[in-house]
C-alpha cells in the first residue's frame, strides 16, 4: 500500500512539473516578459497601426534657391513627427523655364503632384479651372487658428478671379532694381532714382567696361515687367492687353532699346540666362540687377553690405510715378483635387498643407529667403539690403502683382520672345505687341 501510494505521488509530481513547464514555454523567448499573455480581447483593444502614406509635393525651392534648405528643414519637421509619411521633394529652380512646362504637363496629363507650389493667377487659370485643384476656403473656414495666423492681405491676394482661394502662400515679395553702392561711389555716378539718371549711369558704366545692368533677353521676365510699368503705370499695367494696346506699353519697350543702344546690357545678353545674369552682379562686374527680393540669398555678405534696393524709374513721357513697385504674394501651395478625393492620402495631404502653411513654417522659409511673410511672424537679424527693400516696398505708390499675372503665359512668352529683336531694331514694339494681342484674344 505503501509503495502504492509513493508511485501515485510521484505521478503526480511529474505531471505538476510537465503542466508547469507547458504554461511557461511562451515566455522563455528572449525579449518576454513576465507579463500574462494577451487574449483576442484584448488584441482587439489595440490601436491599429497607422496606415504608410507617399504624398509628393513639387515646388522651385530647388536650385540655389535661399529657401532650399529651409523647406528641406520643414519637411523633415513634418516627417519626424509622422513617421507613416513619405514625402518625395520634387523640386526645381524657379530661373529654369522648364518647371512651367513640366508642372503644366503633370496637371494635364493625370501626374499632378498632391501638393503643388505655383503661382497664383493667370498661370494657374488653366488647371484651376479644370477642377485639378481645391477650393480652400472651407477647409481654412474650419480651422480658425490656422486661418487667423496669415496677416489679411495675403489671403486676399491668392484669389483666383472666380473669389476662391485655392493657393495657400508663404512668403511674398518685392521687385526692384538692386543697385552696387560701392560700384556708384567709386566711379562717382549718382543713384538711378530717375530716368536720365539712370541713362547716365548706363553711359558711365559702359565706358568704363563695367556691366551697368545685368540681364538676359530671352529670360526678360524682369526687363518686361519693370519697364511696362514704369511706363504705363499700375492701372493700365492692371489691365493687361484686353482692352487693347496702351501706347505707353510701346514707351516701356521703347525704353528697353533706348538703354541697349547706350550700351545697357552684357554683351552676351541674348545667350545668358537669369542665373548666369544675378552671377554677374554677384561677382561684382555689373552695377545694377533687375530682380525679386530672392536674389538676396545668392549674394556673398560682401555683395550684401554694398547693395541697396530702389524702384526701376519712371520712363519720361510715360504714367508711371516713378514709386511704383512689383510685388505682393504671387505663389503658394495647392491641393491636387484627386489627392482630396483618395481616402488614403487626404488627411495626410491636408496635415502637410497646414504643416509647410503655418506660422513657424512660414517665419523658417522667411527668415532664409527674405521674403515678407504671410504670415503674423517676427523676421529678424537680415542685412540693411533686406530692411531697404521692405522699406521700398513700405513706401511705394503702388504695388502691381507681376505683368504675366495680367495675360496668358503664351501671350506672356510672345513678348518675351521679341526682345531681342526690339532692342536690336529688328523688330518694333508695336509689332511684339500686336502680335502677343492676338495671341492673348485667341486664348479668350
Amino acid at each position: 500500500m505503501f509503495k502504492n501510494s509513493k508511485w501515485f505521488l510521484s505521478l503526480a509530481l511529474i505531471c505538476v512539473l510537465i503542466l508547469s513547464a507547458c504554461g511557461n514555454n511562451g515566455n522563455n523567448t528572449a525579449g518576454s516578459s513576465n507579463e500574462p499573455s494577451a487574449t483576442p480581447a484584448d488584441e482587439a483593444t489595440k490601436a491599429p497601426e497607422a496606415e504608410k502614406v507617399k504624398l509628393r509635393v513639387f515646388s522651385t525651392f530647388g536650385g540655389t534657391d535661399p529657401g532650399k534648405v529651409a523647406f528641406e528643414k520643414v519637411l523633415k519637421e513634418f516627417t519626424d513627427a509622422n513617421p507613416n509619411i513619405t514625402v518625395e521633394n520634387d523640386i526645381m529652380s524657379a530661373n529654369d523655364d522648364g518647371f512651367r512646362t513640366k508642372v503644366n504637363t503633370d496637371m494635364n496629363s493625370g501626374n499632378e503632384p498632391d501638393l503643388l507650389f505655383y503661382f497664383i493667377g493667370k498661370d494657374a487659370e488653366g488647371f484651376v479651372n479644370a477642377g485639378k485643384t481645391v477650393p480652400l476656403n472651407d477647409i481654412l473656414d474650419a480651422d480658425p487658428e490656422w486661418k487667423g495666423g496669415f496677416i489679411p492681405d495675403a489671403l486676399e491676394l491668392a484669389k483666383q478671379a472666380d473669389g476662391k482661394i485655392y493657393s495657400i502662400p508663404v512668403t511674398g515679395f518685392y521687385e526692384g532694381m538692386f543697385v552696387n553702392k560701392k560700384l556708384f561711389e567709386d566711379n562717382n555716378v549718382e543713384l538711378p532714382t530717375d530716368w536720365e539718371k539712370l541713362k547716365t549711369a548706363v553711359k558711365a558704366f559702359a565706358a568704363k567696361g563695367i556691366i551697368p545692368i545685368s540681364a538676359p533677353f530671352d529670360q526678360s521676365h524682369y526687363l518686361i515687367e519693370h519697364s511696362i510699368l514704369a511706363a504705363a503705370g499700375p492701372e493700365s499695367q492692371a489691365k493687361g492687353l484686353k482692352d487693347g494696346i496702351d501706347p505707353n506699353w510701346e514707351l516701356g519697350l521703347s525704353g528697353l532699346k533706348e538703354l541697349y543702344d547706350l550700351g545697357g546690357f552684357p554683351k552676351d545678353a541674348a545667350t545668358i540666362d537669369l542665373g548666369m545674369a544675378q552671377n554677374y552682379y554677384y561677382e561684382g562686374l555689373a552695377a545694377m540687377l533687375i530682380e525679386g527680393s530672392w536674389a538676396i540669398g545668392g549674394m556673398s555678405d560682401e555683395r550684401k553690405a554694398e547693395t541697396t534696393v530702389i524702384p526701376f524709374p519712371a520712363i519720361t513721357g510715360g504714367k508711371g510715378s516713378g514709386n511704383d513697385i512689383v510685388g505682393g504674394f504671387g505663389t503658394g501651395f495647392y491641393l491636387a483635387q484627386k489627392t482630396f478625393d483618395d481616402a488614403k492620402k487626404k488627411d495626410a495631404a491636408i496635415a502637410l498643407l497646414k504643416h509647410v502653411t503655418s506660422k513657424t513654417s512660414i517665419q523658417t522659409i522667411a527668415q532664409a529667403n527674405g521674403g515678407t511673410p504671410a504670415a503674423d511672424v517676427e523676421v529678424t537679424g537680415h542685412p540693411q539690403v533686406v530692411l531697404d527693400g521692405f522699406a521700398m516696398a513700405a513706401k511705394a505708390a503702388s504695388i502691381s502683382m507681376p505683368v504675366d499675372s495680367k495675360m496668358s503665359p503664351e501671350t506672356f512668352t510672345t513678348i518675351r520672345s521679341f526682345i531681342k529683336p526690339i532692342v536690336t531694331g529688328e523688330k518694333t514694339p508695336k509689332e511684339a505687341l500686336e502680335a502677343a494681342k492676338k495671341i492673348e484674344d485667341a486664348n479668350k
